[in-house]
């Protein structure tokens, strides 16, 4: 079968003496006449022209990324303790005997579970109080919307750790506000297992929150007014109208601020070791962020503690890759 032309034979030609003579190309999928077969123009070459506008990009994330996870990787295989960072001790590779001992902790299952209800409270939480703050944004006027914009940009801009301290003073039980007006007397926030994990959630949202807030809220503003009007004529609530109008809307954007809290969430340092003293009463308060740290750092078990975040660091990727499958067999677009 002859293959079919790329030039249109008997096509018009263009008008003016610059076109006259100068074939037509149609690019794409073209039916020739006599049902031949179909044909598509070449794609243009491009080379290795994106890889030069990467490579810097490449070149910076390889050097403060990838460096650093090949040298934790190694560490966490290796007999790293302070033996052998003193020179006592040859370095030896133990394999994967450090994550063998690890699996084989109880412990480690205790914190981990812990890590992952902490942190999915937490993300529920400051989803929930940053979308519904987004969304009373865009009903109240310009002075209140000024304010609360400060209000939660100025929590943003706090640093965990005065952020951590300003919530201890709130809720001491000697000095603290909260307990006065609660009534509550000499209770100890810190002390039950339960209350201080949940008084540290507080903090989190409060600090996390803003981010989602500011968002959901450039989202909500590049929503068609016509669209919410709409809704609004034919009868839909609020909650109706976020949940049938603007979720679907915002799902790219919900996508992101979801990860980004998830791996936030995950990585929880600073408040828990400051408000819980570095883990709470008997260890009660720890989270994977904490173990790490204490078996790197405060029993010198550096292989461990690089194992713990080598582990870190497979479930955040495990779990934000499930949720990107999960959204493209649902037809989104990422």
């Amino acid at each position: 079968m002859r293959s079919a032309p790329l030039v249109e034979r008997g096509a018009p030609r263009g008008v003016g003496g610059g076109e006259r003579g100068r074939p037509r190309v149609r690019r794409g999928w073209s039916r020739p006449r006599g049902g031949a077969a179909y044909v598509t123009a070449p794609r243009p070459y491009r080379g290795a022209t994106p890889w030069l506008y990467l490579a810097p990009a490449l070149v910076v994330l390889g050097g403060l990324l990838v460096y650093p996870i090949y040298q934790l990787g190694l560490i966490s295989l290796l007999e790293y303790t302070q033996a052998q960072v003193s020179g006592g001790e040859p370095t030896s590779f133990r394999g994967f005997a450090n994550y063998t001992e690890l699996l084989g902790d109880a412990e480690f299952w205790r914190v981990l579970l812990a890590t992952v209800v902490f942190a999915a409270a937490c993300v529920v939480c400051t989803l929930a109080v940053g979308c519904a703050l987004a969304v009373l944004l865009t009903r109240v006027r310009a002075l209140p919307r000024l304010v609360l914009m400060l209000a939660a940009l100025g929590a943003w801009a706090t640093p965990a750790i005065t952020g951590s301290t300003v919530w201890l003073l709130l809720f001491d039980p000697d000095f603290g506000p909260v307990n006065r007006i609660l009534g509550l007397g000499d209770h100890s926030w810190t002390y039950e297992r339960y209350s201080a994990f949940f008084l540290v959630l507080l903090e989190v949202v409060w600090c996390s929150f803003p981010f989602v807030m500011v968002t959901v809220y450039a989202g909500i503003r590049a929503v068609p007014s016509e669209v919410l009007e709409a809704a609004a004529l034919d009868g839909a609530s609020q909650w109706r109208i976020w949940r049938s109008v603007l979720a679907p809307m915002l799902r790219p954007i919900l996508v992101v601020v979801t990860i980004q809290s998830v791996i936030w969430d995950f990585k929880v340092f600073t408040q828990i070791y400051v408000m819980t003293g570095g883990g709470g009463i008997a260890r009660q308060n720890l989270v994977l962020n904490v173990y790490a740290y204490q078996k790197a750092f405060a029993s010198s078990q550096y292989s461990l503690g690089s194992a713990i975040g080598v582990v870190m660091l497979v479930i955040l990727l495990a779990i934000t890759l499930v949720y990107l499958r999960l959204l493209r067999r649902q037809g989104e677009e990422l």
